[in-house]
């Protein structure tokens, strides 16, 4: 009997040992076998090294290529709620409307954005999030990062692949580009990879229609190695990143929709520096998805169309909107 072997990575990671294994599966005609050798494997591994999960602590019982228990993996939920429609910041909906009479609404007149890109747009058509950069979802990001557990960008990959086909819908026809945010090639060497390529990749093989996008990378390029944003000002962020992207071939974008890909969104100074890069190369347009975006909350919207909807009964005078406002996040 001749049998193909494949080796396959599971990973366990414990705080205390952070340990690594080769589990072997023999795969052949009988995989009653190869799930029995599993079942064996697994019950050597957790009798002497045991492992928690690095969402909730709690003991992992099934072999697992990621840290991660099932039921942390079930409880990451998209974002619901109101959300501004160009940059995906939350949104304060004014109590007196009535969220039914709001969904009648047509979409051009349930356009909503938030007070900064009333006064400033980005240079971005649009940014969209799969989830809220806390809780369980950040912990999993932090996973693949950091303890570098390469698998869990298939399900991070998976996220952003739901949220790319939601933004699909409002791109326009033809082939996309997409562009992962490049890390400095120092940072790359010591990390061993760009985790928004690996999140891209992944997703992009999960899409009902990968063919439409096209995967582009090494083409924005981070020149310089920029400090951390943490702790600064919006100004501080933008005066931080100015200058350290680049296009290396502007021919690969020119004229055409590019997708920019990361794995967090914080406060869109990287997004937006990157898109203005993008756009002097060339490009028709930016869209922008990431894995998870944080989420300041906005008091201010403004719905088109929203205070006098001609031929019919929805109508309200902004004056007359009391500051209590229903907060809708989801989260």
């Amino acid at each position: 009997m001749s049998w193909a072997c494949r080796v396959r990575e599971a990973v366990f990671s414990s705080s205390s040992t952070g340990f690594r294994i080769r589990a072997a599966q023999g795969q052949a005609a009988d995989h009653g076998f190869a799930g029995w050798a599993e079942r064996v494997a697994a019950t050597l591994f957790f009798t002497f090294f045991p492992a928690d999960c690095r969402i909730c602590g709690s003991p992992l019982l099934r072999v697992s290529r990621i840290p991660v228990c099932e039921a942390c993996l079930l409880a990451l939920r998209p974002l619901q709620g109101s959300y501004c429609t160009v940059c995906g910041e939350a949104l304060h909906v004014p109590a007196c409307v009535d969220p039914v009479e709001a969904d009648g609404l047509d979409a051009g007149q349930r356009e909503a954005r938030c007070l900064l890109c009333q006064r400033v747009g980005p240079p971005f058509e649009r940014a969209v999030a799969y989830g809220s950069y806390d809780g369980g979802l950040r912990d999993l990001i932090n996973v693949l990062k950091f303890p570098q557990v390469r698998p869990a960008a298939e399900v991070l990959g998976r996220m952003l692949a739901e949220t790319i086909a939601n933004l699909e819908q409002a791109m326009p026809v033809g082939t996309i580009v997409v562009v992962p945010v490049p890390l400095h090639t120092r940072k790359q060497a010591q990390r061993g990879f760009n985790q928004a390529e690996m999140i891209a990749r992944s997703g992009l093989k999960q899409l009902s229609r990968p063919k439409r996008f096209e995967l582009c990378t090494g083409r924005l390029v981070r020149r310089r190695e920029t400090g951390s944003q943490i702790g600064l000002t919006r100004h501080q962020r933008r005066e931080n990143l100015r200058g350290a992207f680049a296009v290396s071939d502007p021919t690969r974008i020119l004229n055409r929709d590019v997708l920019l890909v990361d794995d967090v969104y914080t406060t869109g100074t990287t997004a937006s520096e990157c898109a203005r890069v993008l756009r002097r190369a060339g490009a028709a347009r930016v869209w922008v998805a990431t894995v998870a975006r944080t989420l300041k909350i906005s008091d201010v919207i403004s719905l088109a169309g929203m205070f006098s909807v001609p031929g019919s009964q929805f109508s309200v005078n902004p004056s007359s909107c009391t500051e209590n406002r229903e907060l809708r996040t989801g989260n």
